[in-house]
């Protein structure tokens, strides 16, 4: 979407417009879709690391407060502006279109990085060491090989 977003800079208002329109007939459902999930997802493991060990690790926590910023600059900025874009005239756009999509483009921005920040943590958390443990796999017993008929004790006392 930001590659799309930065492709249509050199664009007039007109074609910009018209993107954008085409872009808005799903996005919403997208966003619901995608960041939602993530959202109700990340609580859960939050509500059941603290349950199951006490503490909730850190990197858990970053990645939820990420997402919740997320939400929130959606709400606050992304949101009120497509709904606003719905209702321009690709024949007329509005004389600030140019700061109105800088604002949209910033505020993708940020918010592709929170979520790029917050799945990097959550990867972080899944592949942690716990403390007080080492990862190192324990050396494994000596195999025995089954006795053969060399090893029968017939064979060693010679009858």
């Amino acid at each position: 979407m930001l590659v799309l977003e930065l492709s249509l800079r050199g664009f007039d208002s007109h074609v910009y417009t018209q993107v954008r329109q085409v872009e808005l007939d799903a996005l919403d459902k997208l966003a619901v879709l995608t960041l939602l999930p993530a959202l109700i997802a990340t609580a859960v493991l939050v509500a059941f690391t603290s349950r199951q060990e006490g503490r909730t690790s850190w990197w858990t926590l970053t990645a939820l407060t990420l997402l919740v910023g997320i939400l929130a600059l959606t709400l606050v900025t992304n949101m009120p502006i497509n709904a606003d874009q719905l209702g321009w005239s690709v024949q007329a756009p509005p004389a600030d279109w140019a700061a109105v999509r800088d604002r949209w483009q910033i505020a993708h921005g940020v918010r592709t990085g929170a979520a790029v920040l917050a799945f990097a943590a959550l990867i972080a958390d899944a592949t942690r060491t716990p403390r007080g443990t080492h990862r190192e796999t324990p050396a494994s017993p000596p195999r025995e090989l089954p006795a053969g008929p060399e090893d029968s004790p017939h064979r060693r006392t010679g009858r």
